[in-house]
């Protein structure tokens, strides 16, 4: 009897509606999270419920307004359209759903489809790992499937940040002018965390130069080793290409350079500029409007040429198959 196998294509979350109350009950399930803001539950209580998220959710929801589409939003309609392609490439060979961590379709509705499953591979499309939310979507997704329970084992696929067929779909992009890969920030306390020895993360000169044992999962190490490997299949140079991280939130100390500070100065030199942002699978909110809306009045106000954003990977046939060939790659033992 051949193996029943079920593929959960994974993302971070959306608001069901651009209009404030949806947007505020996304953010409070978001905030809420403890591996998103890392403080005692009572305080994160205080600081989302009362301090954060009313004022917040006005203000988000005017920027969610701006990005929404007939369909919806983009990040979930591009997931839908994903899940439409991995199915016809895996047809027979995976039963495939998709999930949001935050807000819908819910991760336990997705779960719900494989009882009758042997093994699900669960692949998260963040390409670089990061507790706040690989971590977390891992912990959700056990605590749900005992919850339900789920006979399934489950097979997670935790990174791809240097997958080549991932990697290809940024670098079939050829740059015009200066190349800026903005990367989604994270408060440095996070990513020191993943460093057990504690004397290697943003404690040494070129911790991120290169993937070792020590870093193995240090989301800033990832973003560059994800620059790296973009910048060589488009045989930049160093200085042809810039890394930065955005989408700040909070006073504490966040990875730098920031790109809000990055765009100004790059404008300044007066040239052209392509933008990726390559710690998203799938255009949002932060790819879409944050770096193409906010992010171009930036650049050329400081005096930048033309400004350029290259689409995250989204639905596309040679996402797709990336997509395809990933699973496969990590399901093949079976």
């Amino acid at each position: 009897m051949s193996m029943k196998r079920g593929l959960l294509l994974l993302n971070l979350g959306t608001p069901d509606s651009p209009e404030p109350q949806d947007v505020g009950r996304y953010l409070k399930q978001f905030l809420m999270d403890k591996w998103v803001l890392d403080v005692p539950w009572l305080l994160r209580w205080i600081l989302v419920n009362i301090l954060i998220v009313p004022r917040r959710k006005y203000a988000s929801a005017e920027a969610y307004k701006t990005i929404w589409s007939k369909r919806g939003s983009p990040l979930l309609f591009h997931l839908e359209d994903l899940k439409r392609k991995v199915s016809e490439r895996v047809a027979g060979e995976f039963q495939v759903e998709i999930a949001m961590r935050y807000q819908n379709p819910s991760i336990e509705s997705a779960l719900a489809q494989f009882r009758d499953v042997d093994e699900v591979v669960v692949l998260p499309l963040y390409p670089q790992y990061a507790e706040s939310s690989t971590r977390s979507s891992r912990e959700e997704l056990d605590r749900l499937a005992q919850k339900l329970r789920l006979k399934a084992r489950i097979r997670f696929i935790q990174d791809f940040y240097d997958d080549p067929g991932f990697i290809r779909t940024f670098s079939q992009h050829k740059p015009k002018g200066h190349l800026l890969m903005s990367f989604h920030s994270l408060p440095e306390a996070h990513v020191q965390k993943t460093d057990a020895s504690g004397e290697h993360c943003l404690k040494k000169a070129g911790c991120c130069d290169e993937i070792t044992d020590v870093n193995r999962l240090c989301y800033r190490a990832q973003c560059f080793a994800t620059a790296r490997a973009i910048a060589k299949d488009l045989g930049l140079k160093k200085d042809e290409y810039s890394v930065s991280f955005q989408s700040k939130l909070g006073r504490a100390e966040w990875l730098k350079p920031s790109t809000e500070s990055t765009l100004p100065e790059l404008g300044r030199r007066g040239g052209d500029l392509t933008v990726m942002v390559p710690s998203f699978a799938a255009d949002c909110l932060e790819t879409i409007e944050e770096i193409g809306d906010r992010g171009h009045e930036l650049f050329v106000n400081a005096g930048g040429k033309s400004f350029t954003r290259i689409d995250c990977p989204n639905a596309s046939d040679e996402w797709a198959d990336a997509v395809v060939a990933l699973v496969r790659k990590h399901s093949d033992d079976i």
